[in-house]
């Protein structure tokens, strides 16, 4: 008996799992920029990739990080604004304001360590791209989260639930 493929997704669902993922980012960051910021101990580790496409920022600053930067909202953040495609934001560094901009599909991580929460992509590829790639998957991941106390929150990967 012969063994037939497995079936060919022409949903895509795991692009429009990963699209609501980031649509948990968007909910995040939304909360964040309302008055009095973000509710109580909630900060957020926001990594990128710097060489994505819509990725806008100081030159010498995104030069640092030539793959991916980590940015934190938590207290002293200023104009945040959002909209469909991604955020702008301005942070200190090195004691000076700089404004990025940053599409949800350079995003790579999404942590929130106040609560062990933490989102992982397959971040868009680097530089302009001709022709559309395939798009990325996300994963709810431990993957560089210390292992959590007794009691703690726990992080669930999804992908023990996926289709081999």
């Amino acid at each position: 008996m012969a063994q037939e493929p497995p079936a060919q997704d022409l949903m895509n669902y795991e692009a429009m799992a990963q699209e609501a993922l980031r649509g948990v980012v968007r909910a995040a960051l939304i909360r964040a920029g309302q008055p009095g910021g973000l509710p109580g101990a909630h900060h957020l580790y926001l990594t990128f990739k710097t060489g994505a496409a819509g990725v806008e920022g100081p030159e010498d600053l995104l030069s640092r990080y030539p793959d991916e930067m980590t940015i934190v909202l938590q207290h002293q953040f200023w104009d945040l604004e959002l909209d469909d495609v991604g955020f702008s934001v301005t942070l200190k560094f090195g004691g000076r304001p700089q404004r990025l901009s940053v599409p949800y599909a350079a995003m790579s991580r999404f942590y929130d360590p106040s609560v062990q929460f933490l989102l992982q992509f397959e971040a868009e590829a680097t530089g302009p791209v001709s022709a559309p790639a395939p798009p990325p998957v996300a994963s709810i991941a431990p993957k560089a989260v210390p292992e959590p106390e007794p009691g703690s929150p726990k992080v669930i990967s999804l992908d023990q639930f996926r289709k081999k």
